[in-house]
């Protein structure tokens, strides 16, 4: 028994929904598992700034410090896009990742099987693409300074810079998460032109000495732009910079034809923070419509990387796969072939990955599928 405290921020637009579903099949789980959960809701975002005027109110920020775990559905608002970037909803979710100290973010690219038709590469490309792209998140261009902008004079500038001690602990992140994987690192930057990346190759492979049971190879962030669509399952762990990999996590994760199916862990600060790519969809709140396939996938990381639930995560997991492979679909993908033509809807298809969660007798005593009850459903 385990026992996760965990700080809910639902957010805005479809981030209540998707959350919601996401907290149906953790209390599945954990009721089959004898977890205790402690889920409060904080207000982040647009949602914030009207009620408390501030996109991260004092008591949003202190709950995620104290909590295990943070869970986050989506930030932002188009009625706030008017407004100077300090002042946009999106501020708050910087801010947060910023007090948390979160550096490593952790994006994977799985393509299930059975969505394998939904990708707009051909199935033999992306059939088997299971890469896990490792960006440091901390640095880089994004906070060096100084920075600025004068319009009068027509001129703009930033810094990137990267201190040895930031990329030394960002390889170490992702050598550890090759070992459990296919115990490849692929290292992206640019070498042969800026020399932050000299300092990043450099100290790369001086960490890589450490692991020797790791395969590591170098490669341009032009050529692996173009290796990510033209062979993506070459790929195992990829590491690379804040821009860089702000750029090829989100390349990369077309290849499963919707942002609405991937998830993210963003690690190594005071306290973990999970949440999907995709944004706020304000155009569809409230029609019951939206994927929480990506808020469903970031569960499964928080219970795999906060709390060391490996045989829950993985659950999960192959609980996804199962739901695609038998023809289960959101609207986003076109509707579905599960009971009927319709797709179904964001709590329907939680109900769904709910009832096909299987634990295995040797991780967790349990031999048996832990369904949804009809109340549950409802």
């Amino acid at each position: 028994m385990a026992r996760l405290n965990i700080a809910v921020l639902p957010g805005d637009g479809i981030g209540p929904d998707v959350v919601r579903a996401a907290l149906d099949v953790l209390r599945v789980i954990s009721d089959a598992c004898g977890h205790q959960v402690n889920a409060a809701e904080w207000p982040i975002g647009y949602v914030a700034m009207q009620g408390e005027g501030d996109a991260l109110p004092a008591s949003t920020l202190q709950a995620c410090l104290e909590a295990d775990a943070v869970l986050v559905g989506a930030v932002g608002d188009p009625r706030a896009d008017a407004a100077p970037p300090a002042e946009r909803p999106v501020a708050g979710l910087l801010k947060l990742r910023r007090e948390l100290g979160c550096f490593a973010n952790l994006r994977p690219v799985r393509v299930s099987e059975g969505l394998v038709q939904y990708s707009p590469l051909r199935a033999d490309r992306v059939r088997g693409v299971d890469m896990m792209i490792v960006r440091e998140l901390g640095g880089g261009l994004y906070y060096g300074e100084p920075r600025g902008l004068d319009v009068e004079s027509g001129r703009g500038w930033n810094t990137l810079s990267y201190e040895r001690w930031e990329v030394d602990r960002i390889a170490r992140v992702a050598f550890g998460l090759a070992r459990g994987r296919g115990g490849r690192v692929t290292s992206i930057d640019k070498a042969n032109v800026i020399e932050v990346s000299r300092l990043w190759r450099t100290t790369v492979d001086a960490v890589a000495e450490e692991y020797p049971d790791i395969t590591v190879d170098h490669m341009l962030v032009d050529r692996a732009a173009m290796e990510v669509l033209a062979r993506p399952a070459q790929f195992d762990t990829i590491l690379t910079e804040n821009l860089f990999g702000d750029i090829l996590s989100d390349e990369a994760g077309g290849l499963a034809g919707s942002l609405g199916l991937l998830g993210s862990a963003s690690l190594g600060g005071t306290t973990d923070l999970y949440e999907p790519v995709h944004g706020s969809a304000p155009d569809i709140v409230d029609a019951g419509t939206a994927n929480p396939t990506g808020t469903i996938a970031s569960l499964a990381l928080m219970l795999r990387h906060s709390f060391g639930l490996e045989p829950e995560a993985t659950a999960i997991e192959q609980a996804l796969d199962a739901v695609f492979a038998a023809g289960g679909r959101t609207a986003d993908l076109g509707g579905g072939e599960l009971a009927s033509t319709a797709s179904l809807g964001t709590r329907a298809f939680a109900a769904e990955v709910a009832d096909r969660i299987h634990l295995e007798p040797g991780g967790l005593g349990r031999d048996e599928e832990i369904r949804l009850d009809e109340e549950k459903r409802a």
